[in-house]
């Protein structure tokens, strides 16, 4: 695959763009670190829900979704009931919360509950996820990058791809903080549904085929088995190939998600950007109702793509679909796009991935910056030097999106060398990492919110005893354990509900600490 004059045109325009959205963002400097991490709490709510659909999106959500089409039926867009419950219950019992007592971090509502170590403890947990999380996702989309960019994934490519998309994410955002992360994620957002859009129209103008002949054909697939447009799956199934049916969406789902909207710096960072929580509130559950659509774009690309290479009696592809590129694995998106795609849309494409993958990595670096700063440097800094001025922890806050930028770096370079040179899923762990660290998140925040129950010592044992639990389920810890235990095969969401039970068990089993203000947390 070679890149035509008009894909360089549409990349260059791309980053013509950007370049200029980052100067507009970055003109206004912060004064202290509220605004650098809160953006003064004055974003509006539009912006603010777009960026926490961008935030929850990445490049391997645009190359995966369409696969889960491809694949699969409707089944994950009804998960989205779960993330609706548990948008509903974070705005009650945790938005207000984290408005009264003004925190730049959510762990630091622990802190008010538990004290300091548990701040501190539950920030760290939330880092070591996402270095994980999020270096594994900077990894896939270099892999796409430069599969696109310079065709091969020699180490050279790979890692040359890594560093431009760490590179472009920190200049667009270190110097205005989650106010220029938050502005750019719409743009980015903007961008890559628009690129969808453009390839689902392509795909289905390139298949002539009526709405009605599509519809049965997906409806009755010829290899037998369930509808393609199945949405409700209503069979009890705890194995990983029933984690989208309806009794996951109603448990584990809500519990994913609530982690996610409420515990998770990444995300509940950008709603806590608003005025207040009724506003914050609109944010979340905007950016909910969003993520349905948007999601039925890529599964839709993926529907097409079935009807393009497994539905000959239909329509005859030019080729049959490989699941593999320079011996390396790749979605079906992937490979319609290194063979099929036509010039120009080529190009959207390529841009689409990498504003994908941009608008995640830049929501990394600020909320781990966020963590590191306000959370760990802030009050050291604080306790040595009291009169230290709010300027300088914007600094440090620049300082920590760098350092956060090199660590995901690294973090991808390593997942790349150790896919090539290892049979040890390392990706695969570093993809569900943060489900691990929300078993314990769980567990602690249900003991802070809902008893007066716990201390230091049991929250740091909830939240490994949560990420242990979770990491016992996974198949190559079973088969070191025991080759007998090596066939059991338990979903993720239902590891986190397990996960979540036994954390919330041990943190419930420290003594409670008396405080007037912690017995008010509960209270409220």
């Amino acid at each position: 695959m070679q890149l035509t004059l008009l894909d360089w045109g549409v990349f260059v325009g791309y980053f013509a763009i950007l370049a200029c959205a980052g100067w507009y963002f970055n003109r206004k400097k912060s004064t202290d670190s509220n605004d650098y991490f809160l953006g003064g709490n004055n974003m509006p709510v539009w912006v603010v829900a777009i960026s926490v659909l961008a935030t929850s999106q990445s490049a391997a959500t645009f190359l995966g979704g369409p696969d889960m089409g491809f694949r699969g039926n409707l089944t994950y867009l009804a998960t989205n009931i779960g993330a609706i419950i548990a948008a509903i219950l974070v705005i009650k019992f945790l938005l207000p919360r984290y408005y009264q007592y003004k925190v730049t971090t959510v762990y630091e509502l622990l802190e008010q509950r538990f004290g300091a170590t548990a701040k501190n403890h539950a920030g760290k947990m939330y880092l070591f996820g996402r270095v994980f999380a999020s270096g594994a996702r900077l990894y896939m989309a270099a892999i796409a990058v430069a599969m696109l960019l310079f065709g091969n994934i020699d180490a050279s490519s790979v890692i040359s791809a890594v560093i431009l998309l760490a590179v472009i994410g920190l200049a667009c955002t270190v110097v205005g903080g989650i106010r220029s992360v938050i502005y750019t994620d719409a743009l980015q957002c903007a961008v890559y549904v628009s690129a969808a859009l453009l390839v689902l129209g392509y795909l289905y103008t390139s298949l002539g085929l009526d709405l009605s002949t599509l519809h049965q054909a997906l409806s009755q697939p010829i290899e037998g088995g369930d509808s393609k447009l199945l949405l409700f799956d209503w069979r009890l199934d705890t194995s990983s190939a029933g984690v989208f049916n309806m009794a996951s969406a109603l448990t584990g789902f809500i519990l994913l998600n609530i982690a996610a909207f409420g515990m998770d710096q990444d995300m509940t960072q950008r709603v806590l950007t608003c005025k207040d929580s009724k506003s914050g509130a609109k944010a979340l559950l905007s950016s909910v109702f969003m993520v349905i659509p948007v999601m039925l774009i890529f599964i839709l690309i993926g529907f097409l793509l079935y009807i393009f290479y497994q539905r000959p009696d239909l329509y005859q592809p030019t080729q049959q679909f490989a699941d593999s590129f320079a011996g390396e694995k790749v979605t079906v998106f992937m490979y319609y796009v290194l063979n099929e795609m036509p010039s120009g849309l080529r190009g959207l494409v390529i841009v689409g991935v990498i504003a994908a993958a941009l608008s995640t990595i830049t929501s990394g670096l600020n909320s781990m910056s966020s963590v590191l700063v306000a959370d760990m440097y802030k009050p050291w800094k604080l306790a040595k030097q009291p009169a230290t001025p709010a300027k300088h922890f914007v600094k440090a806050g620049q300082f920590g999106m760098l350092f956060t930028a090199v660590t995901l770096s690294l973090m991808a370079i390593l997942c790349f060398y150790w896919q090539q040179y290892s049979d040890m899923p390392l990706l695969a762990f570093a993809l569900s990492v943060m489900v691990f660290s929300y078993s314990g998140l769980l567990g602690v925040f249900f003991t802070a919110l809902f008893s007066h129950r716990g201390n230091s010592v049991s929250v740091t044992a909830a939240l490994i005893a949560g990420f242990m639990v979770t990491l016992l389920f996974q198949p190559y810890i079973l088969q070191l354990i025991s080759p007998r235990l090596a066939g059991l095969d338990i979903g993720f969401t239902w590891q986190l509900c397990i996960g979540t039970v036994v954390a919330t068990l041990v943190c419930l089993s420290g003594k409670p600490v008396n405080s007037n203000v912690r017995a008010q947390l509960v209270g409220n």
